[in-house]
């Protein structure tokens, strides 16, 4: 019998999963919220620093339709439109919301929420808390709201190992405390999937520890289908020299288009107009295009020492510099970095994943009982992510997946098989069996394949592609995956034994890595975060969106046509 039985399981407590187990709660449905960190203080939200996407109308007159249409012109062709606009529609609302809990957004001289004009934009409609702080901010406010839920069962530090699937549903999960290593099974009318991106797997990255693609190589196994998973997004700015200790490697933006930081190539000039870009100083230029003109000025010998660009602000006063960045400033200077007398050094930095698990317009998978939320869904942004699209997308895919799963559940029988949790449970079994008669001696190999599997994803798989690296890249992940991480023992011991957790996460991260080279191969084109330097143009035969699914441990592949339906407004709560 499971250990614990609840309506709905929610995996991930960002602002996806935290939305999604409050909106599940609300519509009557027993929830669990679960989570490999601590609730609510792992995961993206909480490290996220800049603007939020919603078409307020209180700066300049604005509408959903408009920031789809903004949305759609990022996405490069592929968004799903339906996805998208629920997406656009939904965002105002969300953001009403945390305004009702105090989230503290920032406001003119006037009282209405500010907005600013992010890249892509063509209004000023990203909100923000503060610059650097409104993800934290989004972050606390709903974790009060999750404290004040009653009845809402929560459990941090707890590790989901596999879904469990009976006679084509998902009835649950099989999960262990990773503090003692205990090994806990849930039975669950539904699940929802909320544990963010893939960004970990990547050498150069903004991701929490523990965004490593567990999401989608969960939904993979127990049957759903993923969409375009060759589409990861590197920020075009993160930080790279001098060193930055004690902050945010993606810093640099908001601060960016608030006061026109010039970005500069290594002699000094403003470049972007070369590629087709009307940056003028003002940021206005897309994430995917800028990360590609930093890379070839690179290639072409005009990089920056570190190798990357110059962010330069030193035409900009200081008190304008220390108005804007406030204590950044002091910051900043502690790691010896004076933004009035010198320029720092950045380049592209992997960020996001515009892919993800398919879903419908209620976030429900193709496996009946299985749902996702937030960064976990792939289509709503296609090809290249709108800046300012990410948190919004979280709360508004999280209420509706808590919503509509809570209403699937109303009524139902919970249903469990011993039988179909046997195989994770084995594998467990055998993974601990080894932890417990290994050597103190002996070396663990997960860090040292970890270390090896971010560097080959960084070189073959990242900003610049090729046949080549890409099938050496699948070469490689595949020899790891089938030969390599079976063989590997973890460290002596059961309670706090990190590198459990570690090839558990292996497991889930070879599977995932090796979807994105795979797909990457498939598109035989250039567009958007994707960049094939042998098949440099972008295609009009591969406006399609890509869909991997699985049978038995070999990946299948088919083309789709993209969704161009535009969903209708929904009142909220409606379904």
């Amino acid at each position: 019998m499971p250990d614990i039985e609840i309506d709905v399981l929610v995996v991930g407590a960002g602002a996806a999963g935290m939305t999604a187990a409050m909106a599940a709660m609300k519509g009557g449905a027993s929830t669990l919220l679960v989570d490999k960190s601590m609730i609510g203080r792992g995961g993206a939200t909480v490290m996220a620093q800049m603007t939020v996407a919603a078409a307020l109308g209180e700066q300049d007159p604005d509408d959903w339709k408009k920031h789809l249409a903004d949305t759609l012109k990022a996405g490069r062709g592929l968004c799903n439109a339906e996805l998208a606009s629920v997406l656009c529609q939904e965002a105002p609302d969300r953001i009403r919301e945390l305004d009702g809990w105090n989230v503290g957004w920032a406001r003119d001289a006037e009282g209405r929420i500010n907005g600013v004009q992010a890249p892509g934009h063509s209004v000023r409609r990203c909100v923000y808390v503060d610059f650097l702080a409104t993800g934290p901010a989004i972050a606390q406010t709903l974790r009060t709201q999750i404290s004040r839920t009653k009845n809402l069962k929560r459990i941090s530090g707890f590790s989901i190992r596999d879904l469990v699937v009976h006679e084509g549903r998902v009835v649950g999960a099989v999960g262990v405390n990773l503090d003692d290593g205990r090994t806990i099974t849930i039975a669950a009318k539904a699940t929802i999937l909320a544990a963010g991106g893939l960004t970990k797997l990547f050498q150069r990255n903004s991701a929490s520890t523990n965004m490593n693609g567990d999401a989608y190589a969960l939904a993979m196994r127990a049957g759903a289908e993923l969409l375009d998973m060759e589409f990861p997004q590197f920020f075009p700015i993160g930080h790279l020299a001098p060193r930055l200790v004690g902050m945010d490697p993606i810093m640099w933006d908001p601060f960016r288009y608030k006061l026109g930081g010039r970005l500069l190539n290594g002699n000094k000039e403003e470049f972007l107009e070369k590629y087709g870009l009307a940056d003028g100083g003002v940021y206005s230029a897309p994430r995917d295009v800028t990360a590609y003109a930093i890379v070839k000025e690179n290639e072409a010998g005009r990089g920056s020492p570190a190798g990357g660009a110059y962010l330069s602000f030193m035409h900009v006063p200081e008190s304008q510099l220390r108005a804007a960045f406030g204590p950044a400033i002091d910051l900043l200077a502690r790691n010896g970095i004076d933004l009035t007398k010198q320029c720092v050094e950045v380049a592209p930095i992997a960020h996001y994943h515009m892919g993800g698990i398919r879903v419908n317009d209620r976030m429900q998978s193709r496996v009946p009982g299985l749902y996702a939320a937030g960064e976990a869904v792939g289509g709503a942004n296609g090809a290249n992510r709108l800046s300012g699209n990410a948190l919004p997308e979280a709360l508004v895919f999280g209420e509706r997946a808590g919503r509509f799963a809570s209403s699937e559940v109303a009524g139902m029988a919970t249903a469990w098989s011993d039988a179909a949790a046997a195989p994770v449970l084995g594998l467990i079994e055998t993974i601990n069996d080894r932890a417990a008669k290994a050597s103190p001696t002996e070396t663990c190999g997960t860090t040292k394949m970890w270390t090896e599997l971010q560097q080959l994803m960084w070189r073959d798989v990242g900003l610049m592609r090729t046949d080549a690296s890409l099938n050496a890249a699948l070469r490689r992940i595949r020899e790891m995956r089938s030969k390599d991480l079976p063989n590997i023992s973890p460290s002596p011991g059961m309670e706090f034994n990190s590198t459990i957790e570690e090839w558990f996460e292996l497991r889930n991260s070879l599977l995932v890595a090796e979807m994105i080279a795979a797909a990457a191969l498939n598109r035989k084109e250039s567009r958007g975060a994707h960049q094939r330097i042998d098949f440099p143009n972008t295609e009009t035969d591969f406006e399609r969106n890509q869909v991997l699914s699985m049978e038995g441990e070999q990946f299948s592949h088919r083309w789709i046509p993209v969704t161009t339906s535009v969903s209708a407004p929904q009142a909220a709560g409606a379904e």
